[in-house]
């Protein structure tokens, strides 16, 4: 089998001020006014880059904190000519000075952001709540979607940064105007009673929205749905990926870290185990995969990793988030054939990821 894509990330976080004046007059970002912001880098890591091996996620979030320090508790106008989220997130990239650079993220709220790709073409995202109901009619009978519920939906909107946005800020805008008839259009509704959402999954929701949003929105490059928290679907008008998300309470420790390291020692956390998975949609059911037979397929690994010393599973080479990945994409392929990539987070947007290749979505940390 050829061997995974690795990304190693890190998250870390900043406070800071800055006035936006190349936004038009009377908009409230030109005032000086501050944001908590998280950047969080995707890189693959040359040989030798960390002190040990497995001491990889340690050392990238050491370099990020290093590039992040001149920012904190300061004005960015000071450092930099109009600070909107892509210049400062192009701004962090040239200050880590690293090479294999997949992506930098950078959240000014919890509800925004912006991605740079490994080539620093940006992209905005923005985060939508609706709450709907909603029924899928052709589970197999006794099929708990098949009975009318609902959901806090989440809906995350990405779109390449057009011509005439002179900032991620004037995209944020643009944004929030093309999802206003939408969200009229959701809130508070029965979706299958919505024209084209008949048989409303994640997947023909993401699809609905995005095919909605093209007229006004041409630069929109993909709709991801949040059905729960743990859960969900992605569409960039050709491709469907969807998630079913894991908590993970186990021990570790790190056998290369040298003595005296915390790493070394007995230790543990909650990690956030992610399985995104590719496939086209079943004609009648409207999924790529069914949520609840994911959750199923992987649950014999499941069971083996949570609640359980992960530094002695069978055939891991250590117990550090990138060995770790790649051990439960190994065993969880053959059970999930579309399974694309595995998302395994230590610390919140710190950790790894191992892809069969290193394309797909831009998804939010």
């Amino acid at each position: 089998m050829k061997p995974p894509f690795v990304l190693t990330l890190a998250s870390a976080g900043f406070e800071a001020a800055r006035r936006l004046e190349g936004l038009p007059a009377g908009h409230r970002s030109r005032h000086l006014h501050g944001h908590g912001f998280e950047a969080t880098v995707f890189a693959e890591l040359p040989p030798g880059f960390a002190a040990y091996p497995g001491g990889e996620v340690d050392a990238l979030r050491e370099r990020l904190e290093a590039a992040l320090a001149p920012l904190d508790h300061g004005t960015l106008n000071q450092l930099i000519e109009e600070p909107g989220d892509a210049q400062l997130a192009r701004w962090i990239r040239r200050q880590l000075g690293l090479p294999g650079i997949e992506r930098v993220a950078l959240r000014s709220n919890a509800g925004r952001g912006v991605d740079l790709d490994r080539d620093a073409r940006a992209q905005v995202w923005r985060r939508y709540r609706f709450q709907a109901a909603h029924r899928l009619p052709h589970v197999p009978l006794g099929h708990k979607c098949g009975r009318l519920h609902g959901h806090g939906f989440e809906a995350v909107v990405h779109a390449r940064l057009g011509p005439g946005d002179a900032s991620a800020e004037a995209g944020y805008d643009r944004l929030d105007d093309a999802w206003a008839p939408l969200h009229m259009a959701l809130n508070y509704r029965c979706l299958n009673e919505i024209e084209g959402l008949d048989n409303p999954t994640s997947e023909n929701l993401s699809a609905w929205i995005w095919q909605r949003l093209q007229p006004s929105l041409p630069g929109v490059a993909g709709v991801t749905v949040f059905e729960t928290g743990s859960c969900g679907a992605h569409f960039d008008g050709n491709h469907y990926r969807i998630w079913k998300e894991f908590t993970l309470d186990s021990a570790v420790r790190l056998a290369h870290a040298p003595e005296g390291s915390a790493r070394r020692r007995l230790h543990g956390h909650t990690y956030r185990l992610r399985l995104q998975l590719e496939a086209p949609l079943d004609a009648l059911l409207g999924w790529a995969q069914d949520f609840g037979d994911v959750k199923t397929l992987f649950d014999p690994i499941f069971k083996s990793i949570d609640h359980q010393p992960l530094h002695e599973l069978p055939g891991l080479a250590d117990g550090d988030a990138a060995s770790l990945a790649c051990w439960i994409l190994a065993r969880a392929q053959p059970l999930l054939p579309a399974l694309a990539r595995v998302d395994l987070h230590e610390t919140p947007g710190t950790g790894c990821q191992a892809a069969r290749t290193n394309d797909g979505p831009a998804m939010p940390v």
